[in-house]
């Protein structure tokens, strides 16, 4: 029998595995397993705050399409950390979560950092209310059992993150190596399910029957990397499609099919095209709140007059919000390429939509031409309007835009094109301020060659500056484009426009709107950071950025103006019942 210690057998299954970072911050019950990755081919991404190292991982798993890791230490080191694995949760994002914990042998003291205040050793229960499992190491023995549990479960069936919290001294502990070497012939990627013949005739049938169908895709759709098919599948029935925030780009903006997103950010024609079908088929999406205007059927969709198709690896999300006609637990590639065979065999020709494509190009052109002079506006502060469309304008079709919360995701996810599945990171269920300046570093970290752009709130990037910090130290050139209206600026609309005031949502000094110099923050850091002026001088400096391939920022003043909406959110009959208001400007 062969012994080695756990630390040095967790990197070696690691390596096996083929995982390339581990993302992470140092701590007493870790550095066990930081000494053992010092000649390892995993590359450990040091940062300087937690959140920052589950946001990166998460964005990391996004763009790489598989599981990330995360290296976290106990206490403060996981609580710090929850909010980027809550958030990678509610986006279904695979993730191991590998936390030391106190040692074994101190159960029921209260050992240093311990959180115990109702439970002894209870470490991983903090996790539970949402990650897919969380289990504690009690013996070195299981370790190896529980480790490969871990990364299966965390890519299968509905993806998500786990944790595994371990116990200090056991990292430090001997085991024999058979018990890993047996674990490593464990093959993980499983048969994925798919549909019948006769359930994809149905389907297939029930389309083929309908007067106005519309797909309705969630992020799913790009977990599953079913993008291409269901491309084909769009393109050979002639059927429009709709899509939630997280389902941007999973049919490019540009195609003639493709209607928008919808719910609150989203416009009339297209949740009114989506009330109106009379049959909806749904691929990964869980009907959130903000996608269908908090489910109001007057608004976006109204089921069951509309009938529902649903079709999601995941049954709980199967008649969850909306009730179903058909509702088939499947993976969606396999689903996907079922419904294309079966199609082009009951409908060999295919048909065209004209009609439809006709209606998605006027709209198009409305839409676009009624903000094309916000567009083109020389204003400063900067017309939100002007700073995505510069930023459309200098990046290559491929590149990753990860977003925060404001305009930089309401007004990417209704009015900033985009051209291909995956590209638009965003946090979507959560909806967490500081995911996209750090997601930004897992992108690029994950695909090197593209383009990653960060756009992002100053409110948002004020939670962790210490991102750029990462950047520098592991040479990872993102650029972070700070939309700076010197407020939380969605909040300060809602609150001015239903209780006239602004208190506690605008950055003020001595009643004088203030904002730090981000620019001069990041070259204390070491990042190339410019200070927009003038509106002409915003997309010259950004080419700039991407040519320099050196983590650059770039500070953007910004007009605080509302993302135009149609849609509808239940918040506004709470604050201010029977009227119809929105947000407003907020100078």
């Amino acid at each position: 029998m062969t012994k080695d210690l756990v630390s040095h057998q967790l990197v070696s299954y690691l390596e096996d595995n083929n995982v390339e970072h581990i993302f992470g911050l140092c701590g007493h019950t870790n550095i066990a397993v930081l000494s053992a990755l010092e000649n390892s081919s995993v590359r450990f991404i040091d940062v300087r705050h937690e959140q920052i190292a589950a946001h990166a991982a998460d964005g990391y798993a996004r763009a790489k399409k598989e599981t990330s890791v995360v290296l976290s230490h106990l206490g403060p080191g996981l609580t710090n950390a929850a909010t980027g694995v809550a958030n990678a949760a509610l986006d279904s994002i695979p993730m191991v979560v590998i936390a030391g914990d106190i040692p074994s042998h101190y159960y029921g003291k209260h050992p240093h950092q311990e959180v115990n205040l109702h439970a002894d050793a209870s470490q991983y229960e903090i996790y539970r209310p949402f990650v897919k499992r969380a289990w504690r190491v009690d013996r070195p023995d299981l370790f190896p059992e529980i480790l490969d549990k871990a990364f299966s479960l965390a890519q299968n069936g509905r993806p998500g993150p786990v944790l595994v919290s371990v116990p200090m001294d056991i990292f430090s502990a001997e085991v024999d190596t058979e018990l890993f070497e047996r674990v490593k012939q464990n093959n993980k990627e499983l048969t994925k399910p798919s549909i019948s013949d006769a359930k994809a005739r149905q389907v297939i049938e029930r389309l083929l029957e309908a007067k106005d169908s519309v797909f309705y895709v969630g992020g799913g759709i790009m977990l599953a990397d079913a993008a291409e098919e269901l491309r084909e599948l769009v393109d050979h029935l002639g059927i429009p499609v709709a899509y939630s925030l997280m389902g941007k780009g999973a049919v490019s903006d540009v195609h003639p099919l493709t209607l928008g997103m919808t719910g609150f950010w989203g416009t009339k024609f297209i949740n009114d095209n989506c009330r109106d079908a009379d049959l909806i088929l749904a691929l990964g999406t869980r009907f959130s709140e903000a996608d269908s205007s908090s489910w109001y059927p007057e608004y976006t969709f109204d089921i069951p007059n509309t009938k529902l198709i649903h079709i999601d690896i995941d049954g709980k999300e199967l008649g969850r919000n909306y009730p179903v006609e058909l509702g088939i637990v499947a993976d969606l590639k396999e689903a996907l390429t079922e419904l294309n065979r079966v199609a082009k065999e009951m409908l060999p020709e295919g048909r065209k939509n004209p009609k439809m494509e006709e209606a998605i190009a006027n709209y198009r052109k409305e839409f676009f031409g009624k903000i094309k002079e916000h567009q083109k506006s020389d204003a400063f502060p900067l017309r939100p309007e002007r700073i995505l469309a510069d930023v459309r304008a200098a990046l290559p079709k491929d590149a990753y835009i990860t977003t925060d919360v404001g305009w930089n995701k309401n007004g990417v996810g209704q009015q900033f094109p985009a051209y291909e599945a995956g590209t638009i990171l965003t946090p979507g269920g959560y909806a967490t301020m500081g995911f996209g300046s750090s997601a930004a570093l897992g992108a690029k970290l994950a695909d090197p060659e593209r383009v990653v752009v960060s756009l992002i709130g100053d409110g948002g990037f004020g939670q962790n500056p210490s991102v750029m910090a990462t950047a520098v130290e592991e040479n990872i050139p993102v650029i972070w484009v700070v939309m700076n209206n010197s407020a939380f600026g969605t909040i300060a609309g809602l609150q001015k426009s239903h209780y006239g005031t602004t208190y506690g949502t605008v950055f003020k000094k001595d009643g004088e709107s203030y904002s730090p110099d981000f620019a001069a923050v990041a070259k204390g850091y070491g990042v190339d950071g410019v200070k927009i002026n003038k509106a002409e001088e915003f997309k010259p400096a950004l080419k700039k950025a991407i040519q320099s391939n050196k983590p650059f920022l770039l500070d953007v003043s910004m007009k605080n103006e509302p993302v135009p909406t149609d849609g509808h959110w239940n918040i506004m009959d709470i604050y201010s019942p029977g009227k119809k208001i929105h947000h407003v400007s907020v100078d």
